[in-house]
């Protein structure tokens, strides 16, 4: 007898949203990250595996094309073009626990945050810190060094997904 487990799979849609903020010597500041792509394959609406990632090049400040060129820079742009997560587990229904690859370092994370979902739609939301150190990244300069970005910065996501 063979017993066979429905995988559904769901596809990043445009009413998913993703920007980081950060702090300088100066001013604060926000970037939006326009390009995301992603998959989720689930069982019983329950996710199994999420493959995420965002286009370096099309993460955009407010600030103009000076701090783009610095952040795509720290961000290796050139030698690793996405900012990848993978899955590996879900702990208490609110942990992912993954693998966040950014600059081309590979961390194990786990980031908390609000998974729903309601049969054609699954919707993940939440915030996650992450200091640029831990990922190799120098902070970004500007002003011959007068203006430092901070080392820490806070990923906002609401990520949809829709069958």
């Amino acid at each position: 007898m063979f017993v066979g487990i429905a995988q559904d799979t769901y596809t990043l849609s445009e009413d998913s949203k993703l920007t980081i903020d950060g702090t300088s010597t100066v001013h604060d500041w926000t970037v939006t990250a326009n390009t995301l792509d992603g998959t989720v394959k689930a069982e019983n609406n329950s996710p199994k595996e999420i493959s995420f990632n965002v286009t370096v090049a099309d993460i955009k400040s407010e600030r103009g094309a000076t701090m783009d060129k610095k952040m795509h820079a720290a961000l290796a742009k050139d030698t690793s073009p996405k900012v990848l997560f993978n899955l590996k587990e879900i702990k208490s229904q609110s942990i992912l626990v993954g693998t966040l690859t950014i600059a081309g370092n590979m961390q194990e994370v786990e980031i908390e945050g609000r998974l729903d979902s309601n049969g054609d739609r699954i919707t993940i939301e939440g915030e996650y810190g992450i200091a640029l150190n831990d990922f190799n990244i120098e902070p970004p300069t500007a002003m011959f060094g007068q203006v430092i970005v901070g080392d820490n910065v806070n990923v906002k996501f609401d990520l949809v997904f829709k069958k």
